[in-house]
């Protein structure tokens, strides 16, 4: 993580940008810096960031953040670049690895997220993948294994085995709702109030909201946590909100936000999940967004802006099934005034939990969006009385 670079902004002037610069010309996506001006953080320059952010699934604003810096260098490899192996205390990062995953995964190997860092699950793979071809199974991605990668390129042909393992694991996690275990993140909070608009800050929203979620699921008999209390001071960053919501063992982690635009018209709710693109996506991540979307659209009358696949920490580096929720556009006067009723919250809060329950329901049980209720879901089994006497 770069987490130490400034903050870069179109129209700064600062000695980082020539390193932007140099990074995107790497790419293709701008012309190498030759002189002293090329320090100079230009329109040209922000058109090439905003073109790298969107397609790298990152907020497409042109600020270079820590974020943005960390995936040009990651984006500068390519498989067979450099050597790949284990590291415990910093896994190595990169394209390269997020090509040896994809190329594992067609394989039928299982990497778990497909996320671009050599960690745990991928060294597994790795090794499997070597004791397979007759290698020696030490984890480390060399010329050996390269070649080996190599052999079996005509006879890989792709496919989704993410999906069928999803799949899988929702059938064995079995259709009740009662025993599973969900973090809630409420964005923003203590020193950080996120978006202030229309006399509302979104972190009074998402903590509200939060609480809702949480008494509802509470109800049902899953075992909740938050990421943070609304009596937080200072703020979080999102890899430790990761790093929270990773300790819990958690099957789901849910971020709530509010989102802002310079136009009072934008408006509308949004859901996103872990992915680069939508073929390199968490499949369950992207069932459960669409999921949560389509339940509140169905239930309130915010304009439908789809779910989409982001890189975002708080979606990449939880261990568990992750999504977003954007509730709506605060500087909108009327998503703004949906937002500040408790009532809306109510039903956003309901949505989210029937789209819960609705992740784990086999086909046959599913209902229709919008039509089932909390009071619908199973209470949790109560334990059988002891006999007296």
């Amino acid at each position: 993580m770069q987490h130490d670079h400034p903050l870069i902004r179109p129209g700064d002037r600062h000695p980082a940008v020539r390193e932007v610069r140099s990074k995107l010309a790497l790419l293709g996506l701008t012309d190498t810096p030759t002189q002293v001006g090329d320090d100079y953080y230009d329109s040209v320059l922000e058109e090439s960031v905003r073109h790298f952010q969107q397609s790298r699934g990152l907020s497409s604003d042109g600020v270079v953040n820590g974020a943005t810096y960390r995936v040009l260098e990651e984006a500068r490899w390519r498989l067979g670049d450099r050597l790949l192996y284990p590291q415990a205390d910093r896994p190595m990062s990169g394209d390269d690895v997020l090509g040896l995953q994809s190329r594992l995964a067609e394989l039928g190997f299982d990497v778990g997220r497909l996320d671009g860092e050599y960690g745990d699950q991928t060294v597994a793979a790795v090794r499997d993948f070597q004791r397979n071809m007759g290698l020696p199974a030490d984890g480390t991605c060399g010329p050996a294994t390269f070649k080996a990668f190599d052999r079996l390129a005509p006879m890989v042909t792709g496919g989704h085995p993410d999906a069928l393992r999803a799949r899988e694991h929702l059938r064995r996690a079995g259709p009740q709702l009662s025993g599973k275990r969900v973090v809630i993140d409420p964005g923003h909070g203590g020193d950080d109030l996120g978006v202030v608009a229309h006399g509302l800050t979104e972190s009074r929203i998402t903590s509200d909201t939060a609480a809702r979620v949480e008494g509802r699921l509470a109800a049902t008999g899953v075992q909740v946590w938050q990421t943070h209390a609304p009596t937080l001071t200072g703020t979080l960053t999102d890899q430790r909100r990761a790093e929270l919501a990773n300790a819990t063992d958690a099957d789901v982690v849910i971020s709530l936000h509010v989102d802002r635009a310079p136009s009072p018209a934008a408006n509308g709710v949004a859901t996103f999940y872990y992915g680069r693109d939508e073929t390199r996506a968490s499949a369950m991540g992207g069932h459960l967004a669409s999921l949560i979307q389509r339940e509140i659209v169905a239930r309130t009358d915010l304009l439908d802006l789809r779910s989409h696949p982001r890189t975002w920490d708080m979606l990449r580096r939880t261990r568990m099934t992750a999504v977003r929720v954007e509730m709506g556009y605060l500087t909108s006067p009327h998503d703004a005034a949906r937002l500040g009723d408790p009532a809306f919250r109510d039903l956003v809060a309901e949505a989210i939990v029937i789209a819960l329950q609705r992740l784990y329901l086999p086909a046959e049980s599913d209902p229709e969006t919008g039509t089932m209720r909390v009071t619908d879901i199973p209470a949790p089994a109560q334990p059988a009385a002891r006999p007296t006497g």
